[in-house]
């Protein structure tokens, strides 16, 4: 229903005789802006003191939720899952970093709503049209709006919601520098090391049996495990990927590198299974020049000189396991790796 179809008594005094007069003269008229109604909280102090401390707890609770975000992602194991109806088992780390995360969002947006619409002045302000381009009058006017604006705002007369807004939205960011942490393995040296140490033995990944010298015949290819990994293991796929060994028997006259031949075993040497180019397992072997090949990018080492690189995109030599024989004549590690395996990373110096 258009302003014209209202009757005019039902009108107000000056609206009614504005729209008489343009119904006159321009029945395309402005009408104009209805009287202005103050709320409550532009006429009782007590009442902007209320929504001022609502305002105020949403920030707090804004706060809070971001800790609690934070102290969840820590502490909550990713692996736990908890029963939520109508939903089933979900993750509890999931469950907390949305619900935590939400919160935090949710409470900011609610505080300004709320103070924008409770304490912030509601007068409706008619601005004429200007040009595109800003000239002098109208920058010094948008500076005097700006200043009036932030009085209106009363963020200088009501410090305990600038405090908390303030609080809320520096600590909300949190929330994603945290999440940073997922973006790849903390500094630490676990890159380093594999499950390989002193007195490991080797184990046939096909048989899961101990090698022995016997079992490793001239020109053939072995792939070998640490003793104690399973495949049931959790964490199998992960200790694997840098442990898996691959293992060839070369007549001790024919390896040229010295520290290969010392770190060998009547001829047998171990080599870390993972290329270093990006991570592929190497499975095909030259047994006449000791090559052995990636079948992904087709880098090439020659296992018979220290692993180097002799074709391919791999930046560096296969990195070798020391090994020796136990008291019951298995063959078993001497330590871990000289060096990290697979592929170079960023904190490998």
């Amino acid at each position: 229903m258009s302003s014209q179809d209202i009757p005019e008594e039902n009108l107000p005094a000056e609206q009614a005789g504005a729209l008489s007069v343009a119904d006159e003269k321009d029945p395309f008229a402005d009408p104009g802006l209805p009287p202005h109604e103050h709320r409550i909280q532009d006429i009782d102090e007590r009442a902007a003191k209320r929504s001022e401390r609502v305002v105020a707890l949403l920030f707090t609770v804004s706060m809070l939720a971001t800790v609690g975000f934070i102290a969840s992602y820590v502490g909550i194991p990713h692996d736990k899952s908890i029963f939520v109806f109508p939903i089933g088992h979900i993750s509890a780390l999931n469950f907390a970093l949305g619900m935590t995360l939400g919160a935090a969002l949710f409470c900011i947006g609610a505080g300004a709503v709320h103070w924008a619409r409770t304490l912030m002045s509601d007068a409706e302000i008619a601005d004429e049209r200007h040009p595109i381009e800003a000239s002098p009058e109208v920058r010094t006017k948008v500076h005097e709006d700006f200043k009036q604006g932030a009085k209106e705002s009363v963020l200088g007369r009501r410090k305990l919601i600038r405090n908390t807004m303030f609080g809320a939205l520096t600590l909300v960011p949190l929330s994603g520098v945290v999440l940073l942490r997922d973006l790849g393995p903390l500094p630490e040296t676990k890159l380093r090391h594999t499950r390989w140490k002193s007195g490991t033995l080797l184990v046939n990944m096909n048989t899961n049996e101990p090698l022995r010298p016997s079992d490793v015949a001239v020109g053939s290819l072995t792939f070998a495990k640490p003793e104690g990994l399973e495949e049931h293991d959790e964490d199998f796929q992960n200790e694997i990927a840098k442990a898996a060994l691959m293992i060839v028997r070369i007549q001790p006259d024919n390896i040229k590198d010295k520290r290969e031949l010392e770190w060998s075993h009547e001829g047998i040497v171990a080599y870390s299974k993972i290329c270093t180019h990006v991570g592929c397992p190497i499975s095909l072997y030259e047994q006449q020049t000791h090559h052995v090949l990636c079948p992904c990018h087709q880098s090439t080492f020659d296992l018979s000189d220290g692993a180097r690189v002799i074709f391919g995109p791999a930046g560096h030599a296969l990195p070798q396991l020391r090994i020796g024989v136990s008291d019951e004549g298995y063959l078993q590690a001497l330590g871990d790796f000289a060096e990290p395996v697979g592929p170079a990373f960023w904190e490998r110096g």
